[in-house]
């Protein structure tokens, strides 16, 4: 009721036209909107809350399980190394995601967690995937806060807040990003439309691969921090299949004091399932 009456109140306003079948409200528009409101059940059974919105390249529809989370900045947490080691490389900080980063010695393992596999020195592809976020604040204090706030600007990523003075401002203070955004990145990541050398964004594409079938690739990139007394979980990434591309932001949010054990799986499991349920996988 209250996704009709939202609707109904925009299409009086001349904003939009919309209509519901079977319980899905489709908002028009030149890349019209699918509200799937049953996705958000699975959330619920996850004891969480948050958002899931994809976008169906060949077809141009975006579907979204609300009409508020999706476009709601939350901090990008470790999904921000897609951007990060664009701008990696396009600063000229690292030469190639083959370069090699010293370990420093240290971590905060109360703010970032005990993971001493990752405590070595590292190439800088080796740590995407392992997700290794030390390695990301030794480069992120290379390329320097102005640089960032420049090159983030020119690529539409995030809403320039990088009030936080820790390095890692993607982790913690105010910095943020919406799932509605991290798939609008993602699509020209994806068609090289950022304003980025041609060889940095195949570069990131290729490094963003993260599972390979005969039927699909998987391309996505996880997150999660923990500020605030709150879990912010993210999967974002595409899907490239026999029936097209389809981009996707999973964004999932926990009290910490109700901590579960599957949490970081739920970010997984919620997009697969969507991701069946549409016919995507």
């Amino acid at each position: 009721m209250k996704y009709l009456l939202l609707l109904s109140l925009l299409a009086c306003a001349g904003v939009l036209h919309a209509q519901e079948s079977d319980g899905i409200v489709v908002i028009g528009g030149p890349e019209p909107v699918q509200l799937r409101p049953e996705f958000r059940s699975l959330f619920t059974d996850c004891a969480a809350t948050g958002s899931i919105v994809l976008f169906d390249e060949r077809r141009k529809t975006w579907i979204a399980s609300d009409t508020t989370g999706w476009r709601t900045p939350v901090l990008p947490a470790s999904t921000f190394k897609i951007v990060n080691l664009l701008i990696a490389l396009e600063t000229g900080v690292i030469g190639s995601v083959q370069d090699t980063v010293r370990w420093p010695g240290s971590t905060d393992t109360a703010k970032y967690g005990y993971r001493p596999e990752i405590y070595r020195d590292m190439t800088v592809q080796e740590a995407f995937k392992e997700s290794a976020g030390w390695v990301f604040i030794e480069l992120a204090k290379k390329v320097g806060r102005d640089r960032y706030r420049t090159l983030l600007a020119q690529a539409g990523y995030g809403n320039g807040n990088l009030s936080e003075r820790d390095t890692d401002f993607w982790n913690f203070g105010a910095f943020g990003i919406s799932p509605y955004d991290q798939v609008r990145f993602l699509r020209a990541l994806y068609d090289r439309s950022l304003p980025f050398a041609a060889q940095h964004l195949a570069t990131v594409r290729d490094v963003l691969v993260a599972e390979r079938t005969d039927s699909y690739t998987l391309s996505a990139k996880t997150g999660w921090t923990r500020y605030g007394g709150r879990n912010t979980g993210w999967w974002v990434g595409f899907v490239e299949g026999k029936s097209g591309t389809f981009f996707f932001a999973t964004l999932l949010l926990h009290d910490r004091k109700k901590a579960r054990a599957d949490f970081g799986t739920c970010r997984k499991e919620i997009t697969k399932n969507v991701l069946k349920r549409l016919g995507y996988l």
